[in-house]
Formats: C-alpha cells, structure tokens, sequence
C-alpha cells in the first residue's frame, strides 16, 4: 500500500484502508475500487490523506496497534457517550471501562509494533479517533515507564476521556475566557461527579493543558504539581492534534517529533518525551520519501527503537526491466531522508 495525499488520489485506484463513519460503522471499505464521486466526497468530509492499494507494494502492511475490530467498536462506544454528555443524559462508566480493557488488550498483545496514526479521519469521526489515538498511545507511554494495571487503566480512561469537557453546553475552547468555562475544567467537574472513576482520572481532564514552566491552563501549574498521567496525556494529544490538524497546516510525523522534542523541560516533560519517542514511527509505512543519495522510495519496514532509519524500496524502471531494490536506512548509517513527498 501507498500512503499519499487526497489531491494525488486517481478515480480506479483502490481504497488500501477502511473509512469509518462517526458512529463507528464502515463509510467505505478497504479494497473498493475509487469513482470520482467518492474521491470529492472523501475530500468534502475533510479526509487529507489515504491508503491505495499498489502493486509494486503489495506486500506492504501497516502494522497497527489496535485492531479493526476494537477500532470500530470504541469509536462507536465514544460517539454514544458524547452525544449522552451533550444531551444531558447519564452515560455508562462501565462501558468505558469495558472499552478501555479492548483498548489494553490489544495494546499489550502489540506492544512491539509502532505507532503510525495512518487511521483515515474526517471531520465527523475526528474527535472520536483523536480520543482512541491518544488512549492508545498514552497506554503505551505508561506501559514503557513501569506503570501497574490498574494504574495504566486509569491512565487511558482518562486519555480517552480528556477532552469530554468540549462536548459539555457552554464549554469554550479560548483560554482568553472564563477559565471556569474552559473545557478543561468543564470536563473535570463531569469527571469528578462519577464516583466509580478514581479521581486522577478526573485531574487528566482538567490537567492536560498544563505547562511544566507555569504558563499552561487553566491552573498555571509547575511540574511538580502536574500528575504523571496528566503530563503523559499532554504529549500524546500534542502529536496527535500536530499530525491532524484540519485547517490544512497539520504537520508530518518527523517535524510533528522535532516540535515536540523542542519543548521537553519547557511545556512537556523529557522523560515522557523520551518513552514517546520509543512507541511512534517517524516515517509511516507507505510514505514516499527521497533519499540524500537523491533516490525516491516508499517505506516498507520499521525498526523498533529506530524510528528515523526504517527500509526503504526504490523502484526504477516499469514491467520487466523493473529494478527493485531495499536500502535499510539502520544498515546504511550514511544515508538519510532528505524529504518525504507527500
């Protein structure tokens, strides 16, 4: 598979991923063959980048954490309980709960493999996935710095669950405002009310946006007074919104991590920075790059506690004097990606 932008997206290409609605159920699946129609459609409901299936790499496979199946599911599971908050009505804590232990489940049977954030988002499903990814790779962050069971699962009820204050009536986004009104605060008072969570999982909410330098909202809060899971969830919802920004200035995955890194001790805690830096792959799988020996490939492999040096294929020529070849980037130290055409 290639991973490639909408606008380079061909009609008779055939979709490598499957596009989940906001509700949890398939909008298009993997394999269908793409007609002008979906490709503007998939391009009106704000989807940037997709997965084609492509012959010269139909042995490449994105490893993913989490399984379709789970994916599915806890997006639909994220979907009730918003429009719950939003409406009014009560929503279910062991539903949650149900939905975190399919999250750990398969974040403990993957642990190996790297975080890639390849999902096809849009903007109806966008909150949902943002909720799921920063679950997920919190997980893995605390997994990495020893954290318990119980502890690694109030952790990612409280990463799924960070920005539930957005859903709430009269929540505000501008810091500017009534930092009372912030959904940071909202989302912790909604937390705090549900006596089956343990109230860390409430602080996460209300502590996310939290700076270690004193500047964060909406406490202006030190390091020391910051929670772990808290300053673990400020990393992971960082990356994501980086890497998936919707007004068009969502970066790529390597300068999403150099941003990061050139916050650790200011905003983001270095420690956390450094097990994040062990769970994400810089390069996904599928993006075309090009090479400082000027050669362009597409990534097909990873290495784990390498995530800047994966194998690249180069293909050059077509059908039969096509040559293939793989530069292992971790085995080639003197070679580097010079660009990543997106």
């Amino acid at each position: 598979m290639r991973y490639i932008s909408i606008e380079q997206v061909e009609p008779g290409q055939y979709l490598g991923k499957t596009v989940y609605s906001a509700n949890g159920t398939v909008m298009l699946s993997a394999g269908v063959q793409l007609t002008v129609f979906m490709i503007n459609t998939l391009n009106r409901i704000g989807v940037t980048m997709i997965y084609i299936q492509d012959k010269t790499l139909e042995d490449v496979e994105t490893e993913d954490v989490l399984s379709e199946r789970t994916k599915q599911a806890v997006i639909r599971e994220m979907n009730d309980t918003f429009e719950a908050v939003r409406s009014g009505k009560e929503w279910s804590t062991k539903k949650i709960g149900a939905s975190v232990n399919q999250i750990m489940e398969d974040v403990m049977n993957n642990k190996e493999v790297l975080v890639q954030l390849t999902d096809i988002r849009t903007k109806d499903n966008a909150r949902y996935v943002h909720a799921l990814n920063v679950c997920m790779m919190s997980t893995l962050i605390g997994m990495n710095m020893g954290l318990n069971a119980l502890q690694l699962k109030d952790l990612a009820i409280g990463a799924l669950l960070h920005d539930v204050g957005k859903t709430l009536p009269g929540a505000k986004a501008d810091p500017a405002l009534d930092l009372k009104q912030h959904h940071t605060w909202r989302g912790y008072e909604l937390l705090k009310s549900k006596h089956e969570f343990n109230l860390l999982i409430a602080h996460v909410a209300l502590q996310h946006h939290e700076r270690l330098d004193g500047k964060g909202i909406p406490r202006g809060l030190l390091a020391a007074d910051i929670h772990l899971y808290a300053k673990i969830v400020a990393v992971a919802n960082m990356y994501d919104n980086l890497i998936n920004a919707f007004d068009g200035e969502g970066l790529l995955p390597h300068d999403a991590c150099e941003k990061l890194m050139s916050l650790s001790g200011e905003a983001l805690d270095r420690d956390v920075l450094i097990q994040f830096t062990r769970i994400v792959s810089v390069y996904p799988n599928g993006m075309a790059v090009r090479l400082s020996t000027k050669e362009t490939g597409v990534v097909v492999r990873q290495h784990r506690g390498l995530p800047g040096r994966p194998v690249i294929r180069v293909v050059k020529g077509e059908k039969e004097e096509m040559e293939v070849k793989e530069i292992d980037l971790a085995v080639h130290t003197t070679v580097f990606i010079e660009a990543v055409l997106a």
